[in-house]
Formats: structure tokens, C-alpha cells, sequence
């Protein structure tokens, strides 16, 4: 046996069940995105919008819950996560499908629950709770009571770039923190935490932080026909476009990378042989060499006893 067979199958045997897997995303999806509809909702109720709130939070609660079930599934948790994981070879295609999936029921559950849990009145009603906690732009951005009265709008352009660029640190954190088997490395939680709070401080403002389709479609769903400035599922795409472009983008760059790596390394393999095939020769030669002065010698031996016979 191979020492690559011997690592793949210890790789292998590490794995932890599909089913145990799948459950991990499901789960830690449904526990982030009920964390965040909460501190959005009822935080911003609270302490009123404050966009440095919700982003340490929102950091907070990405990193804790990696640590959780980073050992389970490489904690992916964000269907963008997933397809960069797919697309550069961490994860198997199969096994980011159901991912995918979890993610996103994980996410339809905690808006069903936060729908339901959330306590309404005539005077403070369920749009009020959702204002700050759904993602959109335009006329559904959370700035939009603010800006829009000195006729200032956040429209779709602005939410696409903040989106995008949000994805790709969120994306690359993500891939550069797990290993060739999707599995966290040490600093995984920490880059997580980092990542979407510096994304969540980048497009909150403008988009009330999506980051993550499964996070904006759970709490879609249920605002939506909630009497919102715009219905939450006509925005919705373009919260799944972005992050999933910015996978693309990321999971091109790692692909790209490693083959100029792999290209470099071959010069150096080719010289390396040709050397030890040029020694080999050197060898043959000197050892052809020396047969040959052998021979050399004892031919003038036997000259020389020849005519010693002959003299006598």
C-alpha cells in the first residue's frame, strides 16, 4: 500500500456519515439564520438599527456555530459555500446538493418560527418586525425611511456590487480555511466570524445583509403579502445570483492558481530526471572506461609473456 492510499483512506474513514453531515447543515443552518431574524428583528426593536450591532453579532453567531459542527460537515451553512466547495473539488457534488438543501429548509424553518414567535398588536405590527429583518433594496432597504426623504434610493446596481464583493470574502475565507477534503482547519470559526461580519457592515446599509440565499429566502417566505414597500420574493433572486456568481469568481481564481502552480512544478521534475538520467550515463560510461583500460592492461601482460617465451 501506497502512502497516498494509506492518507486517502484515512481521509476516508475520518468522514463522517452523509446523514450526520446533511443534519450538521441543517441544524447549524436553522440555529444562524433564527439568531439573525431574532437580532434584527427584536434587537433593532430594542436598541433601534444599529448596523455595528448586527454585524458583530452576525460574526459572533456564524463563528460559534462553526465551532460547533465545524468537525461534522466543514460548517458551510450558505448554498454559496457549498457550490465553490463543489466547483474546486472539497466537496462532492452529491454531498453539496443535499447540503444545499438543508440549508435552505434550515433557513424556511427558522422563518416559520420567528413568523410565528414574534408577538404583533394593532400598533405594532408584523411589517414593523420585518422592515429591518428582510433582505431588499430599493424601496425594501432598511436606509430606505432614512435616505428616501431626501430622495435618495439604494437601487439594485448598488445591492449587486456590495452583494458580490461580500460574497467573495465570505467565499475565499471559507476555502482558504478548509482543507482538501472541505474539513475546517483551526482558524476556520475565526475567518468565518470575520468574513460575515465585515459583509453583514459592507451591504446591511444597502441590502439588510443577505450574504447568504438561505438566510434570505427563509425570512422571504414569510414576509411575504406582510404589506412591505416591495414583495420580498420579486428581490429575492438577485440574493441568490450574487452569492453564487461570487463563488464562481472565487472557486475560478483557486482553479487557475493551482494549475500555473502545477505547470511551474513540471520544469523542475523534467530537470531533475534528465540529471539523474545524465548521471546514470556519466556512470556507464566511467565504468565502460574502466573495462576498457582493464582490457588494455592485460592484453600488454600477455604480450610481454609472449615474448619472453620466445627469447627463452
Amino acid at each position: 500500500m501506497t502512502a497516498v492510499e494509506a492518507t486517502s483512506i484515512t481521509k476516508e474513514e475520518q468522514s463522517k456519515p452523509l446523514t450526520l453531515r446533511v443534519g450538521a447543515e441543517l441544524v447549524g443552518s436553522f440555529i444562524i439564520c433564527f439568531a439573525i431574524y431574532a437580532i434584527c428583528s427584536l434587537g433593532s426593536a430594542v436598541y433601534g438599527i444599529n448596523m455595528a450591532f448586527i454585524a458583530l453579532l452576525t460574526g459572533i453567531v456564524y463563528a460559534a456555530v462553526t465551532v460547533i459542527f465545524g468537525s461534522i460537515s466543514g460548517a458551510q451553512f450558505n448554498p454559496a459555500v457549498s457550490v465553490a466547495a463543489m466547483l474546486t473539488g472539497k466537496t462532492h457534488v452529491l454531498d453539496g446538493i443535499l447540503y444545499i438543501i438543508a440549508q435552505v429548509l434550515g433557513g424556511i424553518g427558522a422563518g416559520a418560527a420567528i413568523r410565528f414567535l414574534l408577538p404583533t398588536s394593532e400598533q405594532v405590527t408584523f411589517k414593523i418586525w420585518m422592515t429591518p429583518t428582510v433582505n431588499g433594496f430599493d424601496k425594501n432597504s432598511v436606509s430606505y425611511s432614512t435616505l428616501g426623504n431626501y430622495g435618495v434610493t439604494l437601487g439594485i446596481t448598488l445591492a449587486i456590487a456590495v452583494e458580490v464583493v461580500a460574497g467573495i470574502i465570505i467565499v475565499a475565507s471559507a476555502l482558504r480555511t478548509t482543507d482538501g477534503h472541505g474539513e475546517s482547519k483551526t482558524n476556520h470559526a475565526v475567518a468565518m466570524g470575520l468574513a460575515y461580519g465585515i459583509g453583514t457592515a459592507i451591504t446591511y446599509p444597502v441590502t439588510g445583509a443577505a450574504l447568504n440565499p438561505a438566510r434570505a429566502t427563509g425570512i422571504a417566505i414569510f414576509a411575504q403579502n406582510q404589506g412591505l414597500n416591495e414583495e420580498p420574493l420579486q428581490q429575492l433572486w438577485v440574493f441568490w445570483i450574487c452569492p453564487v456568481l461570487a463563488a464562481a469568481v472565487v472557486a475560478l481564481v483557486v482553479i487557475v492558481a493551482g494549475m500555473i502552480g502545477t505547470k511551474k512544478n513540471v520544469p523542475d521534475t523534467v530537470e531533475t530526471i534528465d540529471e539523474v538520467e545524465g548521471n546514470t550515463v556519466l556512470g556507464e560510461a566511467s565504468v565502460a572506461d574502466g573495462n576498457d583500460g582493464e582490457q588494455d592492461e592485460q592484453s600488454y601482460a600477455q604480450a610481454n609473456a609472449d615474448e619472453s617465451v620466445e627469447s627463452n
